[in-house]
């Protein structure tokens, strides 16, 4: 049980502290100095610098000279040879506790053929007999394109009960174990919003789709708050061997990554930043919350809420104007309601909460633009920043209205080089023109924003600045680009991680560029990310990572 008034005490110290040394910060001599560096800062204004000045937090310098005028004999001075330095990177999405928890699972996206897949699920069931085993992640493409059974891993695994996320997240693998504990069986009815996958004779072949997945997910022990904090640590030790300094989390179905959060968040700094978000049909909760205690401060933030219109594309629950191309009559699953999103869309908003809505298909995503726009003129104008989560397949008409809507694209490359795999075989050629519209969003003044949805891509901006960049499909099917016209300039992309991910977070007063009084936030790279090959962006190097003014991934932190 967290202790709400030590919390709410310490934050409001940390509070006033933080604001006190900011002020003071400027007359003192700095901390550490960046120097011997290729600066790109992130400031509309352009420009390039070679040193950046650090005193406590923030970063209180930029050019040499200012940096040479305040350096004093404490000052650590750090020569970096040259290497290119930035806003440390923001991640727009990610599902970061069940990432942090993957780090320790199984391996299986690389997975190539069903014994192998089979084989390491069983390996990893001898190693932890009896005990769930919930990762890592499977893509039936890369397993010859059929979905999964109980029947392909239940010899490897046997009682070992085993429930693992297709890699969208939208579809659980059960085995027979998990499914008998599940109470699952051929007379389970599908749930709304949810399928059961039957084989030709009735019989649930262990996948579940979409709210499904509830059945079992009611059954898996939740881990203990020492098991949680530990994968937390994990996790916040591989974003910062990343670059990436703060990440968003849109959970929309529980509130487990919010409590850990609060609770490591009073053993002092978490070292990564985290805005967090919770389920949208809890928001009256998430409102009290906001009104007695606030946002949380710049190390853990709360305020907003997420909720789902539909599922995905891999999983044929992305909600489509037209039938799938290879699933004649299947136009895709409402996860919730509209009735129901818009009731608590206009809650959450009336009461100033940030919403965020995925939506993949066309037809949801034109829903949710419909719905924002109802409930911004319901509800009056004030700056309310709605995000459209994935915003993957849009109609023509759908693109100019996020500009026009003033309505945030919060997207993430990887998905692009990754689903252009077999995208086409799903929803036609036809329909690719607004698939993955990245250019076309933001020559529309769309606010578009990157990431990663990890784990179910990568929590790697390298490889999500690569996916921008180059639409370069992971089987290396596409040399020349998916949908090149789509491809984004280095520059953009970069913005996309760092100054619009901090507007879309409602810190860009603070952080998303090197500038003086902002937090000193900063990735350091090997090579320069607006002259380097694109196709060598996947081999950069992160340096090194400083976060709230301290060191914590490279030599010497």
């Amino acid at each position: 049980m967290l202790n709400r008034r030590s919390f709410l005490t310490r934050t409001a110290s940390l509070t006033l502290a933080t604001s006190f040394q900011a002020t003071r910060a400027a007359d003192r001599p700095l901390d550490i100095a960046l120097v011997n560096a290729t600066v790109w800062t992130g400031n509309p204004s352009g420009g390039r610098e070679t040193a950046v000045g650090i005193t406590g937090d923030r970063i209180t310098a930029v050019g040499a000279e200012l940096v040479r005028a305040r350096t004093a004999k404490t000052t650590r001075v750090i020569d970096l040879h040259g290497a290119f330095v930035m806003p440390a990177f923001v991640d727009n999405h990610t599902h970061f506790l069940r990432g942090a928890v993957m780090l320790t699972q199984p391996n299986l996206l690389d997975s190539k053929d069903r014994a192998d897949f089979a084989a390491r699920l069983g390996a990893a069931a001898r190693s932890r007999p009896g005990k769930w085993i919930l990762g890592g992640s499977w893509d039936e493409q890369r397993l010859g394109g059929e979905l999964p059974t109980r029947q392909w891993i239940d010899g490897a695994t046997a009682d070992t009960p085993v429930a693992i996320p297709r890699t969208d997240l939208h579809s659980f693998l059960l085995n027979s174990a998990a499914l008998r504990l599940a109470g699952i069986t051929r007379n389970t009815p599908d749930p709304a919003g949810g399928v059961i996958v039957r084989d030709a004779k009735g019989e649930p072949t262990g996948v579940l789709k979409d709210n499904a997945k509830d059945i079992v997910q009611r059954v898996i022990p939740n881990p203990t708050a020492a098991e949680t904090d530990e994968a937390m640590r994990k996790g916040i030790a591989h974003g910062l061997s990343k670059g990436v300094a703060q990440v968003h989390n849109p959970e929309p179905f529980d509130w487990n990554t919010y409590v850990a959060l609060r609770r490591l968040r009073t053993q002092g700094e978490t070292g990564l930043r985290f805005y967090t978000m919770t389920p949208i049909q809890d928001w009256e909760k998430m409102a009290d919350i906001v009104a007695k205690e606030g946002r949380g401060d710049d190390w853990v933030r709360w305020g907003a809420v997420k909720g789902l219109s539909d599922g995905s594309l891999g999983s044929r629950t992305a909600v489509f104007h037209d039938d799938y191309a290879d699933a004649a009559g299947q136009r895709g699953v409402r996860v919730n309601t509209l009735e129901n999103l818009r009731t608590w869309v206009t809650g959450a908003d009336k009461h100033s909460l940030q919403v965020a809505i995925h939506a993949i298909g066309d037809q949801a995503n034109d829903d949710v633009l419909d719905l924002f726009a109802e409930i911004a003129a319901k509800n009056g104008p004030r700056d309310r920043r709605f995000r459209i989560e994935h915003a993957q397949h849009l109609t023509a008409a759908a693109i100019p209205r996020f500009a026009k809507q003033k309505v945030i694209a919060s997207v993430q490359p990887y998905h692009a080089i990754d689903d252009g795999r077999w995208a086409v075989q799903r929803i036609g050629s036809n329909r690719l023109k607004g698939t993955y519209a990245f250019r076309s969003l933001i020559d529309s003044g769309a606010v578009v924003t990157f990431g990663s949805d990890w784990p179910v891509a990568p929590l790697d901006p390298l490889t999500g600045l690569y996916g921008a960049i180059t639409r370069r499909t992971i089987d290396g099917a596409n040399p020349n680009g998916w949908l090149p016209d789509q491809k984004v300039s280095a520059e953009k992309a970069l913005i996309c991680y760092t100054r619009n991910n901090a507007f879309a977070g409602f810190t860009e007063d603070r952080t998303g560029q090197i500038a003086a009084g902002f937090l000193a936030d900063i990735t350091v790279l090997d090579a320069d990310l607006l002259s380097v090959d694109p196709e060598k962006i996947p081999s950069v190097k992160v340096l090194r990572t400083f976060v709230g003014g301290k060191q914590r991934f490279g030599e010497g932190a």
